[in-house]
């Protein structure tokens, strides 16, 4: 089945991503040895101690011998035995759906936010690396994942994901290691470790050298990578799929769930506006020029939420699983041009007047009679999307009242009515994308309310 897939160069080309693998594994075992670790055994094995080196040691011997068997194997790559399981692969294409990918970027969110202090350690950040880069490369023995991931557009998006990882690790780690020391009265991680430089000439010569570095990677990029170029524009023959930009895509996914106007017009100008005026209503004055979670709690769940599942997720998304015709394709799935989904978005207007017993009643949807002016063809229209109307407008101006009267009571009365408000909006617009987007999967929900009179719907 591999024949096909396999090549002499990927097999060969593995083999160094293994190689990589053992020399940092090899520093690892000999950093985990000066520091003496050991690991305790389940009661089951004995319970026993054994030092972290050998576990480490073990493990890059045995990436040794992958990598062995890649560079020996690598004339013969029909026969090769090194790859993804089909079990597995089979099972990722299965689970491949919007459904399934937001609900698990999601509980990753919450679980990183609950397991923090587990998650900081060095050996655990050691070994997700490690679970991630061998993941990755077995999947580049699958060709469709390659095709994909391989793409000299999306190797940026590649490493943007480990670079977002382990930042989002490197904060958390130092977050904590100051919590813990707010709470035992120490110095802050920044005031016993001041890394403030003169600008001239530290930070001068150092940004010197970082432009120095860049631009010669730059350069060794554009040589090694193709430019992502494509064929000259043409009106009658458009690029399928039609992506936008990487960091659009997050938009571009916007526009399955809501309008064009509000997706490109209203929520971008909302999240500029928002963090324009984060400065003015954030009244923790805690966290400033150091790292803590828990003194900015709501802060930083309510940033990281944004940015990780709702942007970040929706730019993977976009660009390593949506394929021809918008459709959602796993990444071991090859991208079938002729792949159709049958779907039937209702409005909720039509969930009342069409597919309720109000049908039968009043003979669906309210529609003006021909020649009704502009004031009764309104009128028809509120009829119509009365219940959307209200639910929108209950969400945006009831819900914030009810909300600092009770959860976020603690809030309003620090922040005051005009601050309040405007925090409470801003989330409340954020949330309205995850929220439309289970209102989608979940009963086929397309708009809320429903003007195309008028082109507006939301």
């Amino acid at each position: 089945m591999h024949g096909k897939e396999l090549t002499e160069h990927v097999v060969f080309g593995l083999g160094w991503i293994y190689l990589i693998l053992v020399v940092m594994n090899a520093a690892w075992t000999v950093r985990s040895y000066k520091s003496r670790r050991h690991f305790e055994l389940p009661e089951v094995f004995g319970g026993a101690e054994v030092p972290t080196a050998g576990i480490w040691a073990a493990y890059t011997a045995i990436l040794m011998m992958i990598a062995t068997a890649h560079f020996t194997g690598a004339s013969n790559p029909d026969d090769f035995l090194l790859t993804m399981p089909d079990v597995i692969r089979n099972w990722i294409n299965l689970m491949a759906n919007p459904v399934s990918f937001f609900a698990a970027s999601t509980g990753l969110f919450c679980l990183m936010i609950m397991f923090r202090r587990w998650l900081v350690q060095d050996h655990i950040g050691w070994l997700l690396l490690n679970a991630s880069l061998v993941f990755t490369a077995l999947s580049m023995t699958d060709y469709d994942f390659r095709q994909i991931v391989g793409k000299p557009d999306n190797v940026p998006i590649v490493a943007m994901l480990f670079i977002v990882g382990f930042f989002t690790w490197l904060y958390f780690k130092k977050a904590v290691e100051n919590d813990d020391r707010i709470d035992q009265g120490r110095p802050l991680l920044e005031q016993e470790n001041n890394e403030k430089v003169l600008v001239w000439p530290d930070l001068v010569y150092t940004e010197l050298i970082c432009m120095v570095v860049v631009t010669a990677g730059l350069v060794l990029w554009g040589i090694a990578l193709q430019a992502p170029l494509e064929e000259p524009a043409s009106s009658v023959k458009t690029p399928n799929p039609s992506k936008a930009p990487w960091y659009f895509l997050g938009l571009q996914e916007m526009l399955v769930y809501f309008d064009p106007w509000l997706a490109g017009v209203v929520l971008p100008s909302i999240i500029l506006v928002g963090l324009m005026a984060i400065p003015y209503i954030d009244f923790n004055k805690l966290g400033n020029g150091y790292y803590t979670f828990n003194q900015r709690k709501f802060a930083v769940i309510t940033f990281m939420f944004g940015f990780l599942p709702l942007w970040v997720a929706m730019i993977i998304l976009g660009t390593f699983l949506r394929g021809p015709n918008w459709n959602f394709f796993g990444i071991y799935e090859f991208w079938d041009v002729h792949k159709l989904e049958a779907l039937n978005n209702v409005n909720l207007s039509e969930y009342l007047w069409v597919y309720s017993p109000l049908n039968s009643m009043f003979g669906g949807l309210p529609t003006a009679p021909a020649g009704a002016g502009a004031l009764e063809g309104a009128g028809y229209i509120f009829l119509r999307e009365g219940l959307g109307i209200v639910l929108v407008l209950m969400y945006f101006f009831a819900l914030p009242p009810i909300l600092a009267g009770t959860v976020f009571r603690r809030f309003y009365l620090r922040m005051g009515f005009l601050r309040f408000m405007v925090l409470a909006n801003l989330a409340l617009w954020m949330a309205s994308l995850p929220i439309k987007m289970v209102l989608r999967w979940s009963v086929n929900m397309k708009y809320i309310v429903a003007i195309p009179e008028y082109f507006f719907n939301i």
